[in-house]
């Protein structure tokens, strides 16, 4: 079941958010399909990979761009993905 949600998540952030978005910051690229490697500590409250937290770190700079999208501002601003970024490290910055 876990896998399934993790799939059908993947596929979801693939087709709706394709596009990638420059961010001036050291020339950062957002693009949130580079958290797809967090969906199942997300989705599961399992313990994030290192490649989880290594993406999360690099995205961080964009989190607040994808907390204004409806499409994302649901698993994005979830418990469980601010757990996996403090487990991480890397809190989430204050939009």
């Amino acid at each position: 079941m876990a896998v399934r949600c993790v799939a059908i998540f993947a596929l979801m952030v693939l087709l709706v958010l394709s596009q990638e978005t420059k961010v001036t910051k050291a020339d950062i690229t957002c693009n949130p399909l580079m958290l797809s490697v967090c969906a199942n500590a997300i989705m599961s409250s399992t313990t994030p990979s290192a490649m989880c937290c290594s993406k999360l770190k690099e995205q961080r700079p964009c989190l607040c761009k994808y907390m204004k999208d409806p499409r994302l501002q649901k698993m994005i601003s979830s418990p469980n993905a601010k757990k996996v970024a403090s487990t991480c490290g890397s809190p989430f910055p204050k939009c």
